[in-house]
């Protein structure tokens, strides 16, 4: 298949592959959950020790939850991939993007931004909410056999610095409130 050539050969894996699980080796171990992902081996999650075992001289990066989703951090997965496109969070002080799409909550507020493939709401001027949103684009516009943009960017993303940052926040008088909201009177 042409479009499974022109992303790195491990990024669909890495999208499919289940995290936080007990590992099969240590599982007895205090910290045996599944979330680390080796680049060159491109197979399944791994443990802490099953890293130091098998992996020592490896590309792996790790995998952390945020809100039952799984995430990366921008520091370890902007070495070999572009995200340039992708919304990316602060959380716990790190800076880090989902690896997959979330579902959208109905009934939220309409904003400019939104997710080109699942239409998620974004914060900023992004175009995918996740990595697996973006490959979705890749595979789309790839369609007639031609090399885009985005997958280009894909496989040279560890060749140069490609990281694009969310732009600053606007300053806190720019998010007060208008005045005291005021509930109507209850009729009788």
């Amino acid at each position: 298949m042409q479009e499974t050539m022109l992303v790195p050969p491990w990024l669909e894996q890495l999208l499919n592959t289940a995290f936080f699980r007990v590992c099969r080796s240590h599982g007895d171990a205090a910290r045996s959950e599944c979330n680390m992902y080796c680049l060159d081996c491109n197979t399944d999650a791994f443990c802490l020790y099953c890293r130091s075992s098998k992996h020592e001289d490896h590309q792996v990066i790790q995998i952390r939850r945020s809100s039952y989703h799984d995430v990366v951090r921008v520091s370890e997965i902007q070495k070999v991939l572009d995200i340039s496109g992708v919304q990316t969070y602060v959380i716990n002080g790190a800076r880090v993007l989902f690896l997959n799409e979330r579902p959208q909550p109905k009934g939220g507020k309409t904003v400019s931004h939104v997710c080109e493939i699942c239409g998620r709401n974004l914060v900023d001027a992004f175009r995918f909410c996740s990595l697996g949103c973006k490959l979705v684009a890749i595979k789309r516009n790839n369609g007639d056999g031609t090399s885009t943009k985005e997958e280009e960017e894909l496989r040279e993303g560890g060749k140069q610095d490609i990281y694009r940052p969310t732009p600053p926040t606007p300053s806190s008088s720019a998010r007060r409130r208008k005045g005291i909201p005021h509930r109507a009177p209850f009729r009788s």
